[in-house]
């Protein structure tokens, strides 16, 4: 089963009442209790905590016997499980946008905290037509309601660094709560922003939490002093490392241009290289990887696999039971599947979605390097594969290329492979399957299923969608106004169906 656990506000006020009592700290918001309660590594704290739990969905089934999501709320209930009670079928857009209007109002009104309606599509074999894209259902999508706003006092204006070089501007301010949380700093997204909202240090602001969690600052409120006040000056060189700062041609972020001597960079890229999305490893958070790196311990990512016991010994915090527990998660961290080990390097722009589709295409992780080194060229064969692959343009090519082809990078690479094993990809089975291993690329409009849906069928069957015409393509689907497209894929003698034809071969007839 599928849901959500939460802590009623009641229950809330009720357990910082004994946590007031005991002396020990409070909770901030209902939404962190029930966080907290959950991550306890002891289970008998957790057990005591007061948690409730609205199922919404299942997981895995041997069979599904109903038709329609609605259905399955009607199980859930008859099963014995508590399910939100303002949950409802709507007829139409009408209907839905209707319930959220009354949900709206009656968010104050309920003992639990919510940010927003979910709505879905009821039947499943239209949930099945309309698949996922990356982790994200396309038969779903969130509703949030207006953001709760507050007026603090900008104190001042910090510049953080990113992984990439990125420096971004932070408000802080003077502390205030909003939404139950306290928020005392903020997002300034880009110089470009400050620039556009004309915002100062000392001025008046008000703020809010984007979809209840992000804050951000949104406007300037004159007090009558703001124009007294100074412009912001956006560095020119990087408050960490001293470095230039530049921003590039048609980009709105500015980078820091010292590289590996930035220790903000090389923090970052570390506490990515561990992250959840990324290696993962037990015990071995972002600040314990920021203490090893100022220490001496690590500076890139193959030294995390060659931490010892006795480097740990005598470190705050480390006893000898989780000494051995980090020992433990590393040794079980030596060997990670290809779409993790690619975004745990943290090349700008490849994110989770990206790394598995460059892990569909290449295999390996040899291949993925070769091709790499290869696509240098222009005209390549190689470029002409990486630029087919749909979802990646010449910009992020021009990255991934860049990282591959730069000396350092490829020497921390072959560092850390020394220590770690990639699985090769393993593409789910499509046995039986007619364009397993296909390259196709769909071309015109289609008249019986949107452009997304065809190419999500397709790479359920073991096909690569690419975006562009190639002698390596293996059919071209073309619809009305197929153009260009079409005319390539004849001169190049290559396999060209109808919507129709590609149906009927789909569908094994």
């Amino acid at each position: 089963m599928r849901g959500e656990v939460y802590m009623s506000k009641a229950d809330f006020f009720a357990l910082n009442e004994r946590q007031l009592a005991k002396g020990k700290k409070i909770f901030a918001n209902p939404r962190n209790a029930a966080a907290g309660s959950l991550r306890q590594l002891d289970s008998s704290i957790t057990e005591k905590r007061p948690l409730s739990f609205f199922a919404y969905a299942w997981g895995d089934v041997s069979v599904e016997t109903w038709t329609t999501h609605g259905e399955f709320i009607q199980l859930l209930k008859t099963w014995g499980f508590c399910v939100n009670p303002m949950t409802k079928i709507c007829g139409g857009v009408d209907q839905a946008l209707a319930q959220y209007v009354h949900i709206g109002e009656q968010r104050p009104h309920l003992d639990y905290d919510i940010d927003g309606v979910v709505y879905k599509v009821n039947r499943l074999d239209w949930q099945h037509r309309l698949g996922f894209v990356a982790r994200a259902p396309r038969w779903a999508i969130a509703h949030k309601f207006p953001a709760e706003k507050a007026e603090t006092v900008l104190n001042e204006i910090s510049i953080q660094v990113g992984r990439t070089g990125v420096l971004t501007p932070v408000a802080e301010l003077e502390p205030i709560t909003v939404g139950g949380v306290v928020v005392s700093r903020a997002t300034l997204h880009n110089s470009d922003y400050i620039v556009e909202k004309d915002i100062r240090v000392g001025d008046r602001v008000r703020i809010q939490r984007a979809g209840d969690v992000i804050p951000q600052v949104i406007e300037v409120v004159d007090d009558g002093q703001h124009a007294q006040r100074d412009v912001f000056a956006f560095p020119s060189n990087c408050p960490i490392c001293d470095s230039h700062a530049v921003r590039e041609d048609g980009e709105a972020a500015t980078r820091c241009t010292g590289g590996l001597i930035c220790s903000a960079q090389a923090h970052e890229r570390l506490k990515h290289f561990v992250s959840r999305n990324a290696f993962d490893i037990d015990g071995l958070g972002g600040k314990h990887v920021v203490a090893f790196y100022d220490d001496g311990l690590i500076k890139s990512p193959g030294d995390i696999f060659r931490l010892t016991p006795e480097m740990l010994h005598k470190r705050e915090g480390w006893k000898e039971k989780s000494i051995l527990n980090l020992m433990a998660a590393l040794d079980a961290k030596r060997t990670i599947d290809m779409p993790r080990f690619v975004y745990a390097l943290g090349i700008r722009h490849v994110g989770q979605a990206t790394a598995r589709l460059l892990a569909k295409q290449y295999g390996t992780m040899d291949r993925l390097r070769q091709a790499m080194l290869d696509a240098r060229v222009i005209g390549s064969d190689a470029l002409e594969e990486l630029l087919s692959i749909d979802g990646i343009g010449k910009a992020m090519a021009d990255d991934l290329v860049g990282f591959f082809d730069e000396p350092h990078n490829a020497q921390v690479l072959e560092d850390l492979l020394a220590s770690v094993t990639v699985e090769s990809f393993q593409a789910p089975s499509t046995k039986g399957s007619p364009v397993a291993g296909k390259t196709v690329v769909f071309t015109g409009s289609l008249e019986t299923m949107s452009r997304g849906e065809a190419k999500a069928k397709a790479e359920t069957l073991g096909a690569k969608v690419s975006g562009s015409v190639s002698k390596k393509t293996d059919i071209v689907i073309v619809g009305p106004g197929a153009g260009a497209k079409e005319k390539k894929a004849r001169d190049l003698g290559l396999r060209v169906l109808s919507e129709q034809e590609w149906t009927i071969l789909i569908q094994g007839l």
